[in-house]
């Protein structure tokens, strides 16, 4: 039974990195092509947002699992810490810089994952009527 929950939380924390791999791969080049000719900004915006909500999602995954007592919190500090490191990162590749409007948003994508992610689990648990609703708040 351990072996198998020891595998479960390595399959999340794998998909952790996997997405901050590409998250640096794509940080790394000196141009993007562009997906949305006209709106200015927006495939940036959008871009940053999902990432960052995706990882946030990803990071709550994998702390939940290992048994993490408030993994959104933490989720949200690493999701942060990290994209401050990419920003960073970016400002070492031709063609790019590092920006403090990007970082925000990228607090703004891993934000809105996790409220979604705990109004959900919240919302399942009042369904139920399942015990520790109030848990809820503290993921």
């Amino acid at each position: 039974m351990l072996a198998k929950i020891g595998a479960r939380v390595r399959y999340r924390w794998a998909a952790v990195v996997i997405w901050m791999a590409v998250i640096f791969v794509l940080s790394a080049q000196s141009t993007l092509p562009d997906l949305t000719p006209g709106l200015p900004g927006l495939e940036e915006i959008g871009g940053h947002l999902a990432a960052y909500a995706l990882l946030a999602a990803l990071l709550w995954w994998a702390l939940r699992g290992s048994g993490v007592r408030y993994p959104a919190t933490a989720a949200l500090l690493a999701a942060v810490l990290y994209g401050a490191s990419d920003e960073f990162h970016q400002s070492f590749v031709p063609g790019r810089t590092m920006t403090i409007s990007d970082l925000l948003v990228d607090l703004i994508g891993a934000s809105l994952a996790l409220l979604i992610i705990s109004w959900q689990r919240a919302r399942r648990l009042r369904m139920h009527g399942l015990p520790g609703v109030g848990a809820a708040s503290r993921d």
